[in-house]
Parts: C-alpha cells; structure tokens; sequence
C-alpha cells in the first residue's frame, strides 16, 4: 500500500515505548520530515502590537506575532493523495476542531468533512488501500489508549472498529494492496505487555486473530499479510528477529545491544523473497541492506559516513527502494533508481526548503510533497511524474506566508570530549544584519533542548523557535549525545550519562554561545519538553546559577518513579531503552545511579525560577513528576509556577491549551529574559489549573479572574 506513510505511522506506534518529546506541543516539529499532522498550527488573522513588556528596542520594530498564528490549528495539515490519485486528504478546522477533510485534488473549493470529532482534534491519519476509507487513530484525554477508525468516503460514517476496553490499546501494523480491504491490528487487550495480531477488514468490520503473540516485540507481514518475521527482546538489551520456517519461529540474525536503537526492519519486497533492515552491526551509521529470506544473505543498498538513513522511498506495489534521505545538518536524497530521478530533479530546481515525500498514489504516478523552509510554514505540493510538473496545493498557515519569519542557522559545536554536536541557531528579525548567524549584540537566549533523548533536532520550520526568536531572543537547539540520526557510537556516548556527559553537552553549547557573541552569559533561560523537560530539571539543579530561569514540560523529575510508573505494553523496550541505558531500578546500583541522576535528589540547590507544565493524563511522565517536585518547591519556599491541563496527555493538544501555556510561558520569561510578550487573553476554553506560583507571573493573577477551567476528553 502506500508504504512510506504506513511505516510511519507504524513507528509513532512503535516510538511510544521510547521517551520522545512532546507530541503536540502546539506545532513545534523536529521537521526532519517536514510532514506536519494537527499539531502544526493554525494562523489568526491578525499581528498583535500589545506588548507585556519590552526591553529590546530593536525587536519591538518587528510585528509581534499573534501566538494564535503560531499555536492554534493550522488552515490545513497533513495532505495525503488517495490510491487513485483522483482525491486528496487533510487535516483542517470543523469548528474549531482538526477534523479530516476530501476534495478532488487541488479543489477546495469542493472540500468536505468526513469526520466530525468535537474534542481533541485528530492528529494521524492514513487511506485504507481500497480508496474507499481513511483511517485515523483517537484516544481519550491523551492517554495514548488509541482506537483505530475508518471513515467512508462516499457517506462519512465514522466507526471504531476496535472498541477495546478501558486502558487497552491498538496500534495498525500492516496493510497490503494485494488485499485492499484488509489492516493488519494489534490490541493489547488480552496481555497489557503485548499485542496480538488480526486482520480487520474495515469494510465488514469483522477481526480475525492471527497472531496471538507469545512474547515477541512485534512482528512484520509479507504483502498477503501474513507474519514473516517476529522481534524478540534479548536478555542483553539487544534483539534477535526471527523467521518462520513450516510454522516454527526459528533464528533468522541477531542485533547486538549497542545497534538495538540503529537496527530494524522495514519491508519485504513484493516477491517476499527478501527483506529490507536498517543495520549499524559492525559499522556506525545504519545502513539500508536487503537480506534475503533464505540464506541471510546481506547486500548492502546504501550507506552514509555522517549520518544515519532517515528515511526510504518505495514503489508502493514492488516496495522496491527507490530513494533514501539522510540529514547531518540538512536533509538530502540518495536516489536508487533512474525511474525517479527526473522526479527529484524536478522538487530540486522547483523547491526553496527540503523535500519529504508524504505519500504517493499506488500506481507511483503522484507524489504530495511537503516542503519544509525553515523561515516559511510548511507548504504541500503534488508532483506529477508523468510530467514532473509540481502543483502548489496549500500552506499549512497562509498567514504566516506573510509574517517576519527568520533564517535557521546550521551549526556543529565540538563538546569537551571531541564529539561534534549539530546544533540550529535561530536569531529575532533584524539583530543580524549581515547574516552571519552571529547578532550585531549578544541577546538573551533560550536553550531549547528536544525530547527523548533518542530523537532529535533537524533544520526546517520550527514554531518554538519562530515563536522565541519573534520575542527578541536567540533560540539554540543542541543535538546532544544520545541523539538518533548520527550513528551508534553517538547514541553509545550517552549511555548511563543522563545528569552526566548529556548535560555538559548543554553546557559546552552554552559556553559557545557566550564565547561567539551569541549569547548574553546572564540571560540565558533553558526549556524543553519530555527528555527536554528533565533537561531543564537538570539545569536549574545540577547547574544551578548557569541559567537564569527554567520552562520544564512534561519532565520527570525522579527516574525511579518514571521508570516505575511506564504502561505495561513498554516492557518489551525496556531492556534495551531504559535498563541498560539509563539504569536499572530492578538492581540496587541501578536505583543508586538513578536517583543520582534525579532531579528530586537536589531539588534543595534550586535557586532561579521554575516554570512547570504538565498534562494530568500523561501515561508516559505521569503527574506525579511534576507533583512532587513543585510540593518539594513550595515547602522550600522557592520561586515556582506549575500550570497543569487536566484533559491533556503528554503534550497539549488542544489549541486553546496551546495559547494558555505559551502565554503564561512569555509572561515568565519576561521577568527572567527582559522579552516582549503578548497579552494573555482571557483563557476561554482551556483547561488551566495553577496549582502553584500564580503570582510570580506578572497579571497572571488578574487575567484569571472569573476563569473556569474547561475540561474535555
């Protein structure tokens, strides 16, 4: 089917089990695919001029952006051509609300919607092969407990075809054109840990299992969707895939730990003679190797000495590879096959930003192309390679098309140790006149630190930074070790190092921008969200007086009660991931290292100020992270401020919880950085609870006044 935006929804299901930032953190992408779903945001329409405060004459020349441009729901979103390549698809409002839209390609004018949720919005979605239904995945209040719907195309109905019970899961694994009606589904219903496997024909509904899993991580399906190869967990933290042979689960080739997160799986080819991996064994960055079925046979298809493969395009009915992405400091195609390189010779010459190819018609003749800027909102275009002429079909925000967006600057910063960190500056409008990447005066700046940690930072349109940098600071985003994308050995540095050689990563970025005119040494704040959250955690504890104030999202704040409180279905990753990684609460010296590296632990040497943001139902990093980290703060009569959502998970999906967050966030910054902010509205809508701190947010205490929190599921 169409392979590419099978496998990533696939992956995003699979990545659950590891701890990435924050999914919907009101648009902001790591853009290495440019392919942004419902949490890139939808433009207002208009530019604010009220401002909270301003110590930065130069910046105030430039239009504040209204934060409802950059965190509120996108016009359109996530567009995705149908089998036929007569429809397309995408995410847009319904009354207020990102639901799924069709119109004949390039027609809007005769778009409808076909969904209609009225709460969360919905952030994924996918054509069923047969062209006759689109699948979206939903959960409750952010709990990541998903359902898998199909919508009708024709008539709009709408239904759960897995209505598992409360606190079960499922997840798409598969789908085929050779059996168009069918999705390969997993629940976790009858073993929380684990997900069995049947096939659904979304046109009857009806479910058959065909894979109850006996302890496998998971499983990959051959074009008539049966179950091939099988993942299973090693003791060591590694994993073995194997192959069935007359029914029998037998050793196919095994992953040593230290390739477990370069190392997988991806397709079989048509014939199923072969399959396609992903491999770091015995070489740093992963590879795309095909292996044959039989004798295990390796042939290597294509390699690159700095990076990672990111991604592969295939032919959706040979699933042949014919293109390969790679991004060190930007992304670039390796193309494999002649049959497209007009193709991408074609998005060269006709494209400003990097192209990501989203999805494509199933006879490959139609491509939609979404190009990610880094200083332009992400525009979707459809290439037609009949005649490689490229059709403009949307921007995701038309009115961001005309506001002061800047230039992300590329850079690689040598750590103490010798490792190289790829690293993206972003400066405000007009503070670099020769556009060097240094301003013409160091500025207060904001160290933004991605989640994680296996994730990573990538070039292209970025709201956080576009939103800071329109604020008058200087944005820095650092690839630290442990980052995905840059081989095994950059991953292995970072091992049983968080609070360690990860956080002096941050620091020696830190001290670069200092030493190159960056940034001003006293006014330097650090944020993130997830990973990025417990890195800022990590900041205003290990490093006390380094930052002037702190804006954690999402963080854990103990690694022993995180780890602890994982859902049940991440056991199988843990091995891998956390225990041998980070450490393990199973051992007495794993507790030891852990709570070393805890946050909690030195909660007493916080001396600047905290902002906190939490989603009361994040399964991932649960309340209690943040819970007990501000308790330990106000008892310590220290400065924090903790803003919790009550019907938001890890990450803030609602727009309305967006706008509240972000806005308390400028106004804090303000007091510690000397920026400029926006007025913060009047909360309509959202769900906000302070729990502590309101006061030390200048007006916060007023704009609340008479607010009653809106809670949704």
């Amino acid at each position: 089917m169409q392979r590419l935006v099978l496998l990533i929804i696939v992956a995003a299901v699979i990545a659950a089990a590891y701890f990435y930032g924050p999914q919907f953190l009101g648009g902001d992408t790591q853009s290495g695919s440019g392919d942004m779903t419902a949490e890139d945001t939808m433009p207002a329409d208009t530019m604010a001029d009220d401002t909270m405060a301003s110590d930065m004459d130069e910046a105030v020349e430039t239009a504040l952006i209204e934060r409802r441009v950059l965190f509120g729901n996108p016009v359109r979103a996530q567009g995705r051509i149908s089998p036929d390549g007569t429809m397309m698809s995408f995410l847009a409002p319904l009354d207020g609300v990102m639901n799924i839209w069709v119109a004949p390609v390039g027609n809007f004018d005769a778009a409808r919607p076909i969904s209609n949720d009225q709460s969360r919005g919905i952030r994924q979605h996918f054509w069923v092969p047969n062209g006759a239904y689109i699948a979206y995945l939903q959960d409750t209040g952010g709990n990541e407990n998903w359902h898998v719907h199909v919508v009708d195309i024709a008539t709009g109905e709408d239904r759960d075809l897995t209505p598992v019970p409360e606190g079960a899961r499922a997840t798409v694994m598969g789908g085929s054109y050779s059996h168009p009606d069918t999705l390969v589904i997993g629940t976790n219903e009858r073993n929380p840990q684990l997900f069995d496997a049947f096939h659904l024909n979304v046109v009857t509904g009806e479910m058959v299992l065909v894979e109850e899993n006996p302890g496998f991580v998971g499983y990959d399906f051959d074009e008539d969707l049966n179950a091939r190869l099988a993942t299973q967990q090693t003791a060591s933290g590694g994993f073995a895939v194997l192959k069935r042979v007359d029914g029998e689960w037998v050793p196919f080739f095994e992953v040593p730990q230290s390739d477990s997160l370069t190392s997988s799986t991806l397709s079989f080819t048509a014939d199923g003679t072969g399959v396609y991996t992903l491999s770091s064994v015995d070489r740093d960055t992963a590879a795309l190797f095909l292996v044959d079925m039989e004798s295990g046979a390796q042939t290597l298809i294509a390699e690159n000495d700095l990076a990672d493969i990111g991604g592969t395009l295939s032919d959706p009915l040979t699933n042949e590879v014919l293109a390969v992405n790679f991004d060190y400091t930007r992304s670039e195609w390796e193309v494999l096959s002649d049959d497209v390189s007009a193709a991408f010779d074609a998005l060269s010459v006709s494209l400003e930003g990097d192209a990501s190819i989203v999805s494509q018609s199933r006879d490959n003749r139609f491509w939609m192309v979404a190009e990610n800027a880094a200083n332009k909102p992400i525009h979707y275009h459809l290439l037609d390679r009949e005649t490689n002429s490229l059709q403009h079909m949307f921007s995701t925000r038309p009115e961001l098309d005309e506001a002061p967006l800047v230039e992300m600057f590329p850079a690689v910063i040598e750590a103490r140790d010798g490792l190289n960190l790829v690293s993206y500056l972003t400066l405000p409008a007009g503070s670099d006149a020769d556009g060097d990447g240094v301003p013409e005066e160091a500025l207060p700046m904001v160290l933004y630190v991605h989640g994680g940690p296996w994730a990573r930072d990538s070039y292209g349109y970025n709201t956080t930074h576009q939103w800071l940098a329109n604020r008058g600071y200087a944005v820095l985003s650092v690839n630290y070790r442990g980052s995905s994308g840059f081989g095994k050995n950059f991953i292995e540095a970072a091992t049983f190092e968080f609070a360690g050689a990860m956080h002096d990563d941050l620091i020696d970025a830190v001290n670069w921008a200092v030493a190159s005119g960056i940034a001003q040494e006293d006014q330097i704040a650090i944020m993130g969200g997830s990973y990025g959250g417990y890195a800022t955690l990590v900041g205003v504890t290990f490093t006390p007086t380094t930052f002037a104030c702190g804006v954690d999202i999402v963080g854990p704040s103990n690694l022993i009660t995180l780890i602890e409180s994982f859902p049940a279905y991440w056991a199988p990753f843990l091995e891998a991931t956390w225990y041998s990684r980070v450490g393990d609460p199973r051992t007495e010296e794993g507790r030891a290292r852990l709570e070393a590296a805890s946050p909690l632990s030195r909660a007493d040497d916080i001396v600047r100020p905290l902002l906190i943001g939490q989603g009361g139902n994040d399964p991932r990093v649960t309340k209690l992270e943040s819970d007990q980290l501000s308790e330990t703060m106000v008892a310590n009569g220290q400065q924090v401020t903790y803003v919790n959502f009550t019907d938001e998970g890890h990450g803030f999906a609602r727009p309305e919880n967006r706008d509240s967050f972000y806005g308390i966030t400028e106004g804090f910054l303000t007091t510690c950085l000397g920026g400029r902010a926006q007025e913060f509205g009047d909360f309509e809508g959202s769900s906000t609870e302070i729990l502590a701190g309101v006061e030390h947010v200048p007006g916060l205490a007023e704009a609340l006044e008479g607010f009653e929190p809106n809670h949704q599921q």
